[in-house]
């Protein structure tokens, strides 16, 4: 089973792609920022992580960006989950790692297609 580590300072969003995720088959682990999701991610084996640009603590890009410099990160896909379309916004993800991006509010059909295409499903 993949499991996906989902990273959102919002209960709501945690909610949404868990109820989304779980009911397709994956595996979800929640974090509420960057800093405990860098926790779980590094001491747990994790497939996707799927994680908000905006948030306390540690937001998306410095997530990646510390994530990609772990063992644990190399080969893990790493996608931002954002109310941001800023293109600048896009290239510093990218630049950090991040694997993709969903534009929030995102459809769940669209997160699902996402997910098949980074976890190889």
């Amino acid at each position: 089973m993949t499991t996906v580590l989902t990273i959102d300072d919002s209960p709501s969003i945690r909610q949404i792609v868990s109820l989304t995720l779980s009911g397709a088959g994956y595996d979800v682990l929640e974090a509420a920022d960057g800093a405990e999701g860098l926790k779980i991610a590094t001491e747990r084996k994790v497939d996707v992580v799927l994680t908000d640009l905006n948030m306390p603590v540690m937001n998306g890009i410095e997530f990646t960006r510390s994530f990609r410099g772990h063992p644990a990160g190399r080969g893990v896909p790493v996608v931002l989950l954002t109310t941001e379309s800023d293109e600048s916004m896009k290239a510093q993800a990218k630049g950090a790692g991040a694997t993709g991006w969903i534009q929030k509010p995102f459809q769940q059909g669209q997160l699902l297609r996402i997910m098949a295409k980074v976890a190889g499903a």
